[in-house]
């Protein structure tokens, strides 16, 4: 357990960097060390919780947070988590869709020319609810957040550079979160009896990651942390067989 408790220190220290909360390095973490399904998918959003709000609090303190954006994603998404949340699937079932929506993330993500200073487009009302209603509902059908769908979706878009797009989607996945456990409360949930300490663990790793990628790091290494995060947990989420 000593090594799982590494890991996920690891995990949380590596998405806070890039705005993300990491229930899908958490889903594959928990997987690899045999814990319940129905334990996994309640487990990871709450992490997500206070993993995501810390990185949210040092990306906004760094400036760069943008309302405008993230309120009708966040509209449309909270409700549609909620909808996901009440919805249950095959364990494999979910982390298989998990895996496969990363790597195209990962596909998408990386054929983005990065070109030094971003010049950002105004972002559609319209679009920002089409899509905060798919990542929403996707978010609390599988026990993700959805940033980690979102970041790419905006920097393809050009509505925000790489820290904005980690600021945004720090709070993105903070709201789904509570949305998708309050749908899966009304199913009943169960927590693993040693919570109280993963939450400890993760929250100390992303303290220190948020505050490197908020503070610290240049942007085009932000570029390539996330893309190395999202090919670990597109990786492990397919491969896994337990």
């Amino acid at each position: 357990m000593i090594l799982f408790y590494v890991l996920l220190f690891v995990i949380a220290f590596l998405y806070a960097s890039v705005g993300h909360g990491g229930a899908s390095g958490y889903l594959a973490l928990m997987a690899l060390y045999g814990i319940a399904p129905d334990v996994m998918k309640p487990t990871a959003l709450m992490l997500n919780l206070f993993v995501s709000f810390t990185s949210f609090i040092q990306f906004y303190r760094g400036g760069h947070f943008k309302w405008n954006i993230f309120l009708p994603l966040a509209v449309a998404s909270m409700p549609a988590a909620f909808v996901g949340g009440l919805i249950t699937i095959n364990a494999v079932t979910y982390k298989k869709i998990l895996g496969v929506l990363l790597l195209i993330s990962v596909a998408r993500f990386l054929f983005f020319q990065y070109t030094g200073k971003v010049e950002c487009k105004k972002s559609s009302i319209g679009l920002s609810l089409l899509i905060g209603a798919s990542l929403g509902f996707f978010s609390g059908l599988i026990g993700i957040g959805g940033g980690i769908i979102l970041s790419p979706i905006l920097l393809l878009l050009r509505w925000t550079d790489m820290k904005q797009t980690a600021a945004i989607s720090a709070l993105f996945i903070f709201v789904n979160s509570i949305a998708g456990l309050v749908g899966q409360m009304t199913n009943g949930i169960h927590f693993n009896g040693d919570m109280y300490l993963y939450v400890a663990i993760a929250f100390a790793g992303g303290l220190c990651g948020a505050y490197i990628g908020a503070m610290r790091m240049t942007q085009m290494v932000l570029k390539y942390t996330l893309a190395m995060v999202l090919c670990i947990a597109s990786y492990k989420l397919l491969v896994e067989h337990h």
